[in-house]
């Protein structure tokens, strides 16, 4: 935020220094909108319409009960579901997902999906690297490299935003770290507190219109200063972020009550409560994302539900079918009705969206019914993106231990999702903390099927 010493003051129109400041409040990483607004000028990169809505599976999913049900193997490993057939021939996924299982030819599933650590952390799922790495490279996720490259698409909107809210366990709550970016492209995190800060409360549109006398005001001020043209530099940020607040585009993006009846019952509503420890399952969510990227945002995040499935009493107390019976209709409601949505709003190649945990659940099942963690081979389920889509991709042997065919690596699906949204990740670096070129992925590339 913009400070200004003394306290007190009133501008010629009555706008009190206090409220003048607090306009320049709606932060982002801790800075105020002119110092986004400049961060993101000053990228001068390419400009276009693609956009990602990245869906977090917080405690990491059971790949079996999921999208590969292990019909042959034997019953301690196989649990309780059956796999249903879907609109692709030759396709099943479990039965608890009918919605998705219909609309199979708009999707992508990936069965054998590796490079994943035993750590209870959202960085894998939002940066390709698990989060030890992460923080130990200061990695960048891909909302933060996205508006590093590309920046905003309009006026007034951020290009990265999170909708996940505050969390028990801080590891999970992790939107997306900026890392050797900086502050500057972290996540905009539209919630309640600072949502405040986007409705212009008892000041009125015509006296915030009156640009000139306010900036007249600060050149009062500026007297006082120093020589080094920091105020010229301020003031075209400034402006700039007034046009925010005025615009209301992202305030209108978040406000649901604008959608038809139809249309919010078709995702579902939920509830915001978190789900112990975890993020809350609010269908709603995934319409604001979509809302979002129709407003200009470029990337969106967010979590949905409480996965992790070892049916521990302290937690969430279900065994891992019980718990799955539970989660995963919401999930299939919220989820089927983004990707047709996109689909009737002729978005399916400009909007990609990938859903996925930190890592999969162990074959055997547990003595209270539950599945522990896995990392040595997860799940994941992609849409949009101009893919092409309809396909299963690997697959794990027959007791979902390990990939048997085409394993995935992670950061594949991280070249794919950065090449759907104009970045090549082959020739694209960005320089470090200390100068230094990084690459986005350690050598992965684009995942061939989805070319």
């Amino acid at each position: 935020m913009l400070t200004i010493p003394g306290a007190g003051q009133h501008f010629c129109d009555g706008l009190s220094r206090r409220s003048f400041l607090k306009l320049g409040g709606l932060a982002m990483g801790g800075l105020s909108l002119p110092a986004i607004l400049q961060a993101e000028a000053t990228a001068g990169l390419t400009n276009n319409a693609k956009s990602i809505i990245m869906v977090f599976l917080p405690g990491g999913p059971p790949h079996q009960d999921l999208w590969e049900i292990k019909t042959e193997a034997p019953l301690e490993i196989r649990g309780e579901f059956k796999p249903i057939s879907t609109a692709v021939p030759g396709i099943q996924i479990g039965e608890l997902t009918p919605k998705l299982a219909s609309i199979m030819d708009k999707l992508v599933v990936v069965r054998s999906l590796v490079g994943l650590k035993d750590e209870h952390a959202s960085e894998v799922c939002y940066s390709g690297y698990p989060r030890s790495v992460a923080i130990q490279k200061h990695q960048p996720c891909l909302g933060s490299v996205v508006s590093k490259l590309q920046g905003p698409t309009t006026s007034g909107v951020h290009p990265f935003m999170s909708l996940v809210p505050n969390l028990g366990t801080k590891s999970w709550q992790q939107p997306g770290r900026p890392g050797y970016l900086g502050p500057l492209h972290a996540p905009f995190l539209p919630r309640d507190e600072a949502r405040q800060d986007m409705i212009l409360n008892d000041v009125s549109l015509e006296r915030l219109s009156n640009r000139t006398s306010l900036l007249r005001s600060i050149d009062r001020i500026r007297r006082d200063a120093d020589n080094s043209g920091i105020f010229e530099a301020v003031d075209d940020y400034t402006r700039q972020s007034l046009e925010v607040l005025t615009s209301k585009r992202l305030l209108n993006a978040l406000d649901l009550s604008a959608e038809p009846l139809h249309v919010r019952e078709r995702y579902g509503y939920g509830s915001l409560k978190n789900i112990v420890d975890a993020a809350p399952m609010y269908n709603e969510h995934f319409l604001m994302a979509r809302r979002l990227v129709e407003a200009g945002v470029r990337c969106v995040s967010l979590a949905f539900g409480r996965w992790d499935s070892h049916s521990d009493p302290a937690f969430y107390g279900k065994n891992n079918f019980d718990q799955m019976r539970d989660f995963l209709p919401p999930l299939d409601q919220a989820l089927s009705a983004l990707v047709e949505d996109l689909h009737e709003r002729g978005m399916q190649d400009d909007v990609s969206v990938i859903v996925w945990g930190e890592f999969g659940r162990t074959p055997r099942i547990n003595a209270r019914g539950g599945r522990d963690h896995w990392p040595q081979v997860g799940c994941a389920m992609l849409a949009g993106g101009g893919m092409p889509t309809g396909q299963a991709i690997g697959c794990t042997n027959r007791l979902g231990e390990v990939p048997q065919e085409r394993p995935v690596h992670v950061q594949e699906v991280f070249a794919t999702l950065y090449r759907n949204l104009g970045i090549d990740t082959r020739k694209t670096t960005l320089l470090d903390q200390r100068g230094r070129p990084q690459y986005l992925t350690d050598g992965h590339e684009p995942m061939r099927e989805l070319a």
